[in-house]
């Protein structure tokens, strides 16, 4: 068992019936506008999240394909969810910025990935690999996000 949180969360929730949705609408609460894309994560491991999520009214845009924020939401949330699942203890994260190009028309469900290197955690930039998929597999959105590592502030004893 690890002792990620995150990660120990995870495992804990598959153990029941619709354990990932269970998971993933907790997730989803850390930020609210997460929501609104209704995700499922559906395999999460240190420097690697998938999530997906269905092609409704709700995340379309004029011409009926996924809009691109409601892309950007979901790689944003699984790059969340890698770096909370990776990070070591003893440092912390802020997203700094984000890059992406759309490369396809996103007219279908979307599967989202988020990865990274495992020797990749230690102080400054971080760039995350995300991705966004059609369900026949083209990619729809690609780019990084770069996150800030830095030390946990040391806590002085009470």
């Amino acid at each position: 068992m690890t002792d990620n949180y995150v990660l120990r969360l995870y495992q804990k929730c598959l153990a029941y019936p619709f354990g990932r949705q269970l998971f993933s609408w907790f997730f989803a609460r850390k930020a609210p506008y997460f929501r609104s894309i209704r995700p499922l994560i559906t395999e999460l491991k240190p420097n690697f999240c998938e999530l997906r999520f269905k092609k409704r009214k709700a995340v379309e845009n004029h011409i009926g394909t996924v809009h691109a924020i409601a892309l950007c939401n979901g790689l944003e949330m699984a790059m969340g969810a890698l770096a909370e699942a990776s990070i070591p203890k003893h440092l912390r994260w802020i997203p700094k910025g984000m890059s992406v190009n759309y490369t396809a028309k996103a007219d279908s469900d979307i599967r989202i990935t988020a990865e990274t290197s495992a020797d990749a955690w230690h102080p400054g930039d971080l760039p995350v690999r995300v991705r966004g998929y059609r369900s026949d597999g083209t990619l729809v959105i690609e780019g990084e996000i770069t996150i800030y590592v830095s030390a946990k502030p040391s806590r002085k004893p009470s």
